[in-house]
């Protein structure tokens, strides 16, 4: 008979365990004592059911089957990093943070780039609570099920200064032995077999049933603290220790560095020890390691300023190109398509490598018959680097792009000063259409799940989809018709058409599709028009109005709303309940700040950089980098450096943070 110190106590001791086995790479007993120890606590668990915590570590599996991920906004977003791919591309991001820090001693902390999902995990008085993936930086998938299924991830925390609050970002990546051992129990099903690990890795991390994920002994390594209660670490070079006394998995290889030259020896070194790694790295990061001053440069709207990714070069095959194909983009875009003697290239086999434009095809001079030279560009799209002039027929002939599209046969156009070719049936080319519809319900899209390319293709084909609205229209009778739909699979599709009917203004903005808008403008249209119906009445001096918004995009914007066919079919969307959500729109008429130039400098308590200056441009005040007699305000925060001497000697007016404050 055990009491509940003992209990606790061979708890304690199986966490110990686990943490000598996973992070420190030194286990003291056998696998066969550790299991038995495992099913002692279990048998323990069964006799008192009421002394079981979630950070048990009998809890790994949860046995309730999940319905789906639920969507959570990330505390601090989670931005992806900028790539460089040469010495000078480092050296000049050397030279930018000098520029920004005003600092000429700067240290940088150089650490492994993973090639594997990236998550954020959060602990509560040292307990794992949540799990998130990126998603698109700012919300994330709820994967704190899946993710307590990692045996390398400790569900309570190992020391005695454990924080009240931790989130820490890292990543969740599958060896390379468990690849090759589940690719063979895969064979051996007649399942189709993974690509990589990472595209076996992510698909693994998002599986309903936990009890499955546990099956694929994914792993986990952190290398980042995001937010912390109670430890306030200065530097990111110390927070690898930080990580790995509480018991937490971080990546071998790390260095402190400071010059370029030092940093470029240890991509060296990595490049060199690369191919002995049990997990894959597609390079190296280098962050500026003072952690004050990265969050004083803050970021981009899609990056850190205080980071980049050095990606090592792209691994290199030949094979011959069959035939040169054309695909036409959802714009109306023809684009040349390479098809390949199937050939592995970094992970994957390929088959196919896009030609980018006819201009690229002849400045490459790539013909039918070609021996090629292919890699994937950033490890992701394959594309063609080169042709062996050797090894070509004498009967070869350059290659042209068609005068009429394949698809509708409608004759092509080619936009001065442009190198693209395009169909201008917009309306009637089959191709075009499909793509449309393919991107509005895609990631980027309205992010319909179980609604991917071969079932829109099925759907098209069929003829119960010819137009966005239709996918609203869908019902069981339809679905029941496509190949390999049974129950379940139409139940799935059909709830997650109706969850999409509830979505943001700016995601349905964006599955509209509109030329020349992005998700950054997409967010701007969003945010200063509030809803649908006003973005659709929105002038052409209204959009330029709008910082970050130039004529091209206003104008296609104009020309997209003004179009009838798309009228209806938003107006058709709403009849069939997709409904955006409405933003309240501040407006701000004769504010102090309108037409006013302003300068940040130091640090600012209640605000980053980025938000001070969404505050000051949506008051019609503009953002200048550099201190000059145009110039109307500096506003001061701590360590101001020497833009506020300058600023003084223009006799220029200095904003303190409260000054500003009020002044809002």
């Amino acid at each position: 008979m055990s009491t509940k110190e003992q209990y606790n106590q061979l708890c304690a001791e199986i966490w110990e365990h686990n943490r000598r086995y996973y992070i420190d790479h030194q286990p003291i007993i056998s696998d066969e004592q550790f299991d038995h120890l495992l099913h002692t606590l279990e048998e323990i668990e069964k006799q008192h059911p009421q002394w079981i915590s979630p950070s048990s570590p009998t809890q790994r599996v949860n046995e309730s089957l999940s319905e789906g991920f639920n969507n959570i906004e990330h505390r601090i977003p989670m931005l992806s990093l900028a790539n460089t791919y040469s010495k000078e591309e480092i050296a000049a991001f050397i030279t930018r943070l000098h520029k920004l820090v005003e600092n000429k001693d700067l240290t940088y902390s150089c650490e492994l780039k993973m090639d594997g999902i990236a998550i954020s995990a959060t602990y509560e008085k040292g307990v794992f609570v949540q799990g998130l993936t990126r998603g698109d930086g700012k919300k994330g998938d709820d994967i704190t099920v899946n993710m307590r299924t990692i045996s390398s991830l400790p569900l309570h925390l190992y020391g005695n200064h454990i924080p009240e609050l931790l989130e820490i970002r890292g990543e969740v990546f599958m060896t390379h032995s468990t690849f090759h051992t589940q690719n063979q129990k895969r064979l051996e099903a007649q399942e189709p077999l993974w690509a990589n690990p990472r595209n076996a890795a992510a698909g693994s991390l998002k599986l309903l049933d936990p009890r499955e994920v546990a099956k694929r002994s994914l792993s986990v390594v952190f290398y980042g603290v995001a937010e912390s209660s109670t430890v306030a670490l200065k530097s990111q070079y110390a927070s690898h220790q930080f990580l790995k006394d509480l018991g937490l998995p971080i990546l071998k290889l790390h260095a402190l560095c400071t010059s370029l030259d030092e940093i470029w020896e240890f991509t060296e070194k990595v490049r060199k020890v690369r191919p002995t790694l049990e997990y894959d790295i597609d390079g190296v990061v280098i962050k500026l390691d003072d952690l004050q001053q990265q969050r004083r440069l803050g970021n981009t709207a899609k990056n850190p300023r205080w980071a980049v990714a050095y990606k090592f070069a792209a691994e290199q095959a030949t094979t011959r190109i069959r035939d040169i194909t054309v695909q036409i983009g959802r714009t109306g875009i023809l684009t040349p398509v390479a098809e390949l003697d199937p050939v592995f290239v970094s992970g994957s086999t390929i088959s196919r490598a896009t030609l980018h434009n006819e201009d690229e095809v002849q400045r490459k001079d790539i013909r039918i018959g070609d021996m090629a030279t292919i890699e994937k560009g950033g490890d992701v799209i394959p594309k063609v680097v080169s042709i062996d002039l050797s090894m070509r027929s004498d009967d070869s002939l350059p290659w042209k792009m068609p005068n009429h599209c394949p698809s509708c046969g409608t004759a092509v156009i080619r936009v001065p000063n442009e190198v693209a070719v395009r169909c201008p049936n917009s309306l009637n080319c089959p191709e075009q259409i499909l793509r449309r519809l393919i991107y509005f319900v895609s990631k980027d899209g309205m992010d319909i799940e179980n609604l991917g390319e071969k079932v829109v293709e099925q759907l098209v084909k069929k003829g119960f989809v010819k137009s966005i609205s239709d996918f609203y229209r869908l019902n069981e009778e339809k679905l029941f018709q496509l190949e390999g739909f049974k129950e379940k699979s139409v139940h799935n599709l059909l709830k997650s058409i109706e969850t999409s009917r509830q979505t943001s203004l700016e995601q349905l903005i964006m599955a509209l599709g509109i030329k020349h808008v992005g998700t950054t403008t997409a967010e701007l249209l969003a945010s200063r028009a509030g809803s649908l119906n006003t973005l659709m009445h929105l002038t052409h001096d209204e959009l330029i109005g709008i910082d970050g918004i130039g004529e091209k995009v206003a104008g296609s914007i104009i020309e997209y709303f003004t179009d009838p066919h798309n009228r209806k079919e938003i107006a058709s969307l709403l009849e069939l309940g997709v409904n955006p959500t409405t933003m309240q729109v501040v407006s701000y008429t004769d504010h102090p700040f309108n037409d006013k130039i302003f300068v940040l400098t130091g640090t600012l308590v209640a605000y980053t950089r980025q938000s001070a200056a969404g505050l000051i441009k949506e008051r019609g005040g503009k953002i200048s980098d550099t201190v000059n007699k145009k110039v109307n305000f500096v506003v001061v925060g701590d360590s101001p450096g020497s833009k506020l001497d300058k600023a003084n000697s223009l006799g220029i007016t200095i904003l303190t943070e409260d000054q500003f404050t009020s002044m809002l």
